[in-house]
């Protein structure tokens, strides 16, 4: 009676055990629920009631954050061109001389170094000087042979009206104009801007002249928006550029589809990202969506109630995304609850049995063992 009793004893206290091992692991397990995941803290306003950091928030499309030239600027750029054609090396010449057909030539071509060979005159520099100028000094040395020489100086073929056009064109190198050249007419000649693929665009060109002096222009307001103030004249020798095309990107995680990196234009905003990262799953919170954006020397983090601007329509928090933000969307309390039990319980389980099955194991120490086997033949030595 008294060995039941104990039993029941012992039985009693493992079950007391187990239950409050039990309740100690999901009291942990509860306090860990706000430790799962991230949990962006929102960036305190000041006393204006903005973020303190620098970094703003805005519905309108991305701002431009490279200094572009002005329709200003461009002009006085235009303006600075020299518009009297200076020869060079290529360009085909032809010379007349009013009754004197023998000193008449056609096809003269300006040679590498810039320079022209004459009968009767030898060789004259013609580089960077302009036709009235020649003309004037072939006069001059045919003065001292003939009488009033008159000297008719033509340019056949203008080669050396040319600029080079380099980077994401389809045909890049040199490209000639018959006239006055323009940069959409220079890209033009270059074949184009490439296509790129929908998520890809190219955003900025620079016209770079002499040795000093560069201009950026904005190829997205030139050609999306028209802007042909931006369309800038091409003096000889210029260096057109255009720079790989803008891979302005933004980072989704948390509870969407498919959480990663997301390539966005000029104009989207927080729900195109989150649509293209998947849309967001069942276990999202919209009532914490945190945007997140850099900034020096510290970033900003706005917390934005989704679920608000959906159910009311209300926009205002639909801000317009710049290149490396980030979106997060936190999870459900449940559903932290939830992956702590399929993740993390497991564990204690097994801890929890294998520390059940230590206790319910039964150490026998030599003398019971020596008892035991005595009594075992005890009882097989009376048995008739």
């Amino acid at each position: 009676m008294n060995a039941l009793q104990n039993v029941e004893r012992s039985h009693s206290c493992r079950l007391m055990k187990r239950l409050f091992s039990t309740l100690l692991i999901l009291f942990f397990l509860f306090h860990l629920c706000g430790c799962v995941g991230l949990n962006p803290q929102p960036t305190v306003p000041d006393e204006s009631g903005q973020p303190s950091s620098a970094a703003s928030f805005e519905t309108s499309p991305l701002k431009k954050t490279k200094t572009f030239a002005s329709a200003e600027v461009i002009r006085q750029f235009t303006e600075s061109k020299n518009t009297t054609y200076l020869m060079g090396p290529g360009d085909v010449l032809s010379i007349k001389v009013w009754r004197r057909p023998e000193l008449n030539l056609e096809g003269i071509v300006v040679s590498p170094d810039g320079t022209i060979s004459l009968p009767r005159i030898g060789i004259i520099a013609v580089k960077k000087r302009s036709i009235e100028d020649v003309t004037q000094e072939v006069s001059q040395k045919l003065a001292r042979l003939y009488d009033s020489p008159e000297v008719h100086i033509t340019i056949s073929e203008y080669n050396n009206n040319k600029a080079f056009v380099l980077g994401r064109v389809v045909k890049p190198g040199v490209v000639r104009f018959p006239g006055d050249g323009t940069l959409l007419e220079a890209l033009a000649l270059a074949g184009g801007l490439p296509y790129q693929g929908k998520e890809t665009f190219l955003t900025k060109c620079a016209i770079i002249r002499g040795n000093d002096l560069v201009i950026w222009i904005d190829l997205m307001d030139l050609l999306q928006n028209g802007n042909m103030a931006l369309n800038c004249a091409i003096q000889n020798n210029d260096i057109i550029f255009i720079p790989a095309a803008e891979e302005a990107m933004v980072y989704v995680m948390g509870e969407v589809e498919k959480p990663g990196t997301v390539q966005i234009q000029p104009g989207i905003n927080l729900i195109d990202a989150i649509m293209r990262a998947g849309g967001f799953t069942n276990h999202a919170n919209l009532e914490q969506v945190y945007l997140i954006r850099r900034g020096l020397p510290q970033g900003t983090v706005r917390q934005i109630n989704l679920s608000q601007m959906i159910e009311n329509a209300q926009f205002a928090e639909n801000f317009a995304l710049q290149n490396e933000d980030i979106i997060y969307l936190s999870p459900k309390g449940l559903h932290k609850f939830r992956y702590l039990m399929e993740e993390i319980l497991p564990a204690f389980q097994v801890l929890f049995l294998t520390n059940s099955a230590l206790k319910d194991y039964h150490y026998i120490t030599p003398a019971e063992s020596s008892e035991t086997s005595t009594s075992t033949t005890t009882s097989t030595s009376g048995t008739p």
